[in-house]
């Protein structure tokens, strides 16, 4: 999740706050071991130690402490310092944590730091901050929460207490975002999961790997199926790969290089090494490398929806937003280079047609970043530049010529090549990175992959990755909550409850039901002994688009009485006539 992009100014309250955050903190707790304090999407966090835990109770104290800093003007003044004397002043300050960052910073190679000293206080810190604490507006800051992270997200290391903070500009801004995080608590999708009985977790199976119940599965194969049926007209084709395969596929594409420690490493009877897989890209080039290819057989497309696992910290795992088995909604293109405006515009009218059925494909509601190098940092990138040029300027002339809202955004590209990442703004005003259209020259050179033009020369294809809803755990979270669990028709799991009056109305009501099954929706009899109040209550809390109840007037008129989770009462109609409006 991300919010509106902060201004470069509000970064630099929010990081100034930070420091102020450890300072209100050194102030009742003097033991405190600090450890890092970044800028958030919404705000900040501090990572400390203290010999006494601090505790919730412990927030307004310090959120009270920081408005008297912030009232009291207090300056940011930068010094540097050589590596060997800052390690020696965070030593003699008892600050473990800061002594080890130095240690790593000496190791890349750096040798002066910025230190940032408010009053009597230092902090190891690159900065930048405002000039004085009186920039901020203190009411617009809100000290939220406490949680645990272990140092440098290492579960063998130490588990220090994060302390989160939320600042805006204005205290009107600080307020709509707290009523959004109250509204995002209603939605969560992990309590509207269990609700709607969606999808579980066993500790005995382990944390990160969700079960899908018979509804959550069916909700799953409804978003693929809805996916597949938009691009069989562009003539995409499923295949099926191994969940394992040999580190050399990896060493080959350089994800190894890149991912090598987020891998399940695996072990047979023999001392060859496995891994299961974190990708399906890499499985797809072996397919196409098969057999010949000719310039007539181009474009190849491939599709496939299949798990790849990764080895995500327990502390960054959360419901189906973050975790280990991720149920990739993958494709990938070979083509020629001719062939890329209208293969990428082709995957723009996949997600297109599927975020209009969803309706969130409105103006204003989405935008598309065109993610390219960061020019400063050249080095995260393989292949060759001039090759990337082209890439970059392709992606951005698609851009303008299917008339998408987007912004040029560096540094947000893959290692392989530029995107194309469509964002959307969910019900309550949150921005996702959902799907994408990836440009890559890169990993078809590292492959040898190769196909025959018309003179009967050797030339490599164009590779496009396409993901359409990405991981499918994570868009469920997405749109369970984006909907509050009560989804389109087309995507509830059950779409019409029906409901007998009473037990010797459960013929008609089951004849009723068959009757909306043939014709091909999904329907579920409430004929539990219970009234007929609570059975309708249990209907809504389940989030039906329809329910159907029956009595004594409606068997003997062939009719139903509708309930719309929309409109309310919607009267009572012959089954005929609502099937066919249904249909």
């Amino acid at each position: 999740m991300c919010s509106q992009h902060p201004s470069e100014e509000l970064n630099k309250k929010r990081h100034s706050a930070a420091h102020l955050l450890a300072m209100a903190i050194k102030q009742i707790r003097p033991d405190a071991l600090f450890g890092i304090g970044p800028v958030v999407d919404d705000g900040f966090y501090y990572d400390v130690e203290t010999a006494e835990p601090l505790t919730e109770s412990d927030l307004k104290q310090i959120e009270k402490r920081m408005k008297k800093l912030i009232g009291q003007k207090i300056s940011f003044e930068r010094s540097e310092m050589s590596i060997s004397d800052a390690k020696e002043k965070f030593s003699a300050l008892g600050q473990k944590y800061k002594v080890e960052i130095i240690d790593d910073l000496a190791q890349g190679g750096e040798t002066i730091v910025s230190i940032y000293t408010s009053k009597d206080f230092a902090d190891l810190c690159r900065g930048p901050h405002v000039e004085n604490s009186g920039e901020i507006d203190a009411s617009a800051l809100k000290i939220t929460r406490l949680a645990g992270a272990y140092w440098k997200s290492d579960e063998k290391r130490e588990q220090l207490t994060r302390i989160c903070g939320i600042l805006f500009d204005t205290k009107e801004e600080l307020d709509a975002h707290l009523t959004q995080i109250e509204e995002a608590k209603k939605r969560d999708h992990r309590k509207l999961g269990k609700e709607l009985d969606l999808f579980t977790f066993s500790e005995l199976v382990g944390g990160g790997l969700p079960l899908f119940t018979p509804k959550g599965t069916l909700l799953r194969d409804l978003i693929v199926e809805k996916i597949q049926t938009l691009q069989k007209k562009f003539g995409y084709q499923k295949v099926t790969i191994p969940h394992i395969t040999k580190k050399d596929l990896y060493e080959t594409s350089g994800h190894w290089a890149k991912f090598g420690d987020e891998l399940f490493k695996v072990k047979g009877q023999s001392d060859q090494e496995f891994v299961m897989k974190p990708m399906n890209c890499p499985h797809h080039t072996q397919i196409y490398a098969a057999r010949q290819r000719s310039y007539r057989d181009l474009p190849v497309r491939f599709m496939e929806t299949t798990m790849v696992y990764r080895d995500e910290q327990a502390g960054e795992l959360l419901g189906l937003s973050r975790v280990r088995s991720i149920s990739q909604d993958d494709g990938h293109v070979f083509c020629t280079p001719q062939q890329i405006e209208s293969e990428v515009g082709g995957i723009v009218s996949v997600i297109k047609d599927f975020y209009t059925s969803l309706n969130m494909f409105n103006d204003g509601d989405y935008w598309v970043s065109v993610s390219v190098r960061d020019p400063q940092t050249p080095e995260k990138y393989l292949g060759d530049p001039t090759k990337w040029d082209v890439a970059e300027k392709t992606l951005e002339e698609i851009a303008q010529k299917e008339n998408l809202p987007y912004k040029r955004v560096e540094g947000e590209a893959a290692f392989y090549g530029p995107k194309l990442d469509f964002m959307f703004r969910d019900a309550i005003g949150r921005e996702w990175q959902l799907a994408t259209a990836q440009l890559d020259f890169v990993m078809p050179e590292r492959f040898g992959l190769e196909y025959t033009d018309e003179a009967n020369s050797k030339q490599t294809p164009v590779m496009i990755h396409r993901a359409i809803a990405g991981s499918l755990e994570r868009f469920l979270s997405v749109i369970i909550e984006h909907f509050a669990g009560a989804f389109p028709l087309w995507l509830s799991p059950v779409q019409i409850a029906v409901i007998p009056v009473s037990e010797k109305f459960n013929d008609y009501g089951k004849s009723v039901c068959d009757a909306l099954s043939e014709a091909e929706f999904r329907t579920e009899l409430y004929d539990q002994s219970e009234t007929l109040g609570k059975r309708i209550r249990l209907a809504e809390k389940e989030k039906m688009p329809y329910i159907l109840v029956v009595g004594e007037k409606e068997v003997a008129d062939k009719t139903v009485s509708v309930r719309s989770r929309d409109n309310g009462d919607e009267g009572v109609v012959a089954l005929t006539s609502f099937i066919s409006k249904l249909s």
